[in-house]
């Protein structure tokens, strides 16, 4: 098909060429509803990747959550009994809870206080994926010692930097004095611009009001060959309705789901990507429309010469395909730069990604094939009683 289109002369390429200022308008307008696209699905995508992260780091088969958890920035409890009851079921191995809570950690050198997630796991079992966690959990079974996220926002102070120079770091923890023992790297999200992991009873300690019955995820780990799907309906069905069964990926999901639908973020994000798509389609579409109008009279002429509407109108589609692909690649690299500068500024996760770039390069397609279409109806009005 496209060998048909481009096989005769290059009547589209030429036209483009022949007014290189507009061209170029063209080309940076596209560039920049192609930026602006690239930039709201590249923040959605990293708001959803941060505030996921620590869920698929849970070492966990399966997992416990009350029916009206959403998301960290707001945990909800149930009964530790609820998670004991698990083990009476085929397929269950053991079982480790899970406190959160936000607290305030105390930079040391600002004496400013800034709000940080807390996690409290049993420092004898599992809890994260994370090797650095593995390594370092026999420094949380004494009280008051923590395993700092490094990769959170600077704000919390240079707790990496020092703590590999000395091997410790002092500071305060909903003003209680508690020491790093260890640091890894989570990253920060919009729910949290950090994590501290505590034992369970440094947790208690830091959280005098909460009740050490209460909890707020419960790891599930099964049996070898036991299947996850087969077990969760089976706990589904059995235990009460006060607390939800969930795969480490149905919990992420939750997440993701709350802050898609839940906050106006995701509407936010959909919006900024709607209205580059239609500034797109507006520059794109006035440019065309201006080349057609200046040559209405060769188009006529070309009419009078026996070419039909469909062949003008293929070089028109010809026409808004180049300035598609112009538009794109200079968009590509613009914005790949744009997210390592956001990167470095934010720690947000934001990184191009495969089908994100395909996904832009399909609108931007359908963006100019949808701007010449409009452009067509000028095109079709040319007449070869024009010429004479």
């Amino acid at each position: 098909m496209f060998s048909k289109l481009f096989r005769k002369t290059p009547l589209a390429w030429r036209q483009l060429m022949k007014e290189k200022t507009r061209l170029v308008v063209a080309v940076a307008g596209i560039t920049f509803a192609d930026m602006l696209m690239f930039i709201q699905l590249g923040f959605e995508s990293a708001l959803f990747d941060a505030a996921i992260q620590p869920h698929r780091n849970l070492e966990a088969d399966l997992v416990l959550i009350n029916p009206q958890f959403q998301t960290l920035f707001s945990v909800k409890s149930f009964s530790r009994e609820r998670l004991y009851q698990t083990l009476g079921y085929d397929g269950v191995q053991s079982v480790n809870s899970v406190y959160i809570n936000t607290g305030q950690w105390r930079n040391p050198e600002t004496r400013l206080d800034r709000a940080i997630l807390v996690w409290g796991i049993d420092p004898a079992k599992s809890a994260f994926k994370f090797p650095e966690i593995q390594q370092n959990q026999d420094h949380l079974k004494q009280l008051y010692q923590v395993l700092f996220d490094q990769a959170g926002r600077p704000e919390y102070g240079a707790v990496g930097d020092i703590f590999k120079k000395t091997g410790n770091f002092e500071t305060e923890l909903n003003n209680k004095a508690v020491s790093v023992k260890g640091v890894f790297s989570n990253g920060a999200s919009f729910a949290a611009d950090g994590n501290v992991i505590t034992s369970d009873s440094t947790f208690l300690q830091l959280f005098p009001d909460r009740k050490p019955d209460q909890i707020e995820v419960g790891l599930i780990h099964l049996k070898p060959g036991a299947n996850p799907e087969k077990v969760r309906s089976q706990l589904a069905a059995g235990l009460p309705n006060d607390v939800k069964v969930l795969t480490p990926e149905g919990f992420a999901e939750t997440e993701k789901n709350y802050w898609a639908t839940g906050t106006g973020i995701g509407f936010i994000f959909g919006l900024g990507v709607g209205v580059g798509f239609i500034v797109g389609i507006v520059i794109v579409y006035q440019i065309l429309y201006s080349d057609v109008s200046e040559h209405m009279p060769e188009y006529a002429t070309l009419k009078a010469m026996g070419y039909s509407d469909r062949y003008l109108l293929g070089v028109l589609f010809q026409e808004a395909l180049v300035l598609a692909v112009l538009g794109y690649i200079p968009a590509f690299f613009l914005s790949f730069g744009l997210y390592q500068i956001t990167y470095a500024a934010t720690l947000l996760p934001l990184t191009m990604k495969l089908e994100r770039a395909i996904a832009v390069l399909i609108m931007t397609i359908v963006m100019c094939s949808f701007s010449g279409a409009i452009a067509m109806r000028k095109l079709r009005a040319a007449d070869p009683a024009d010429v004479f």
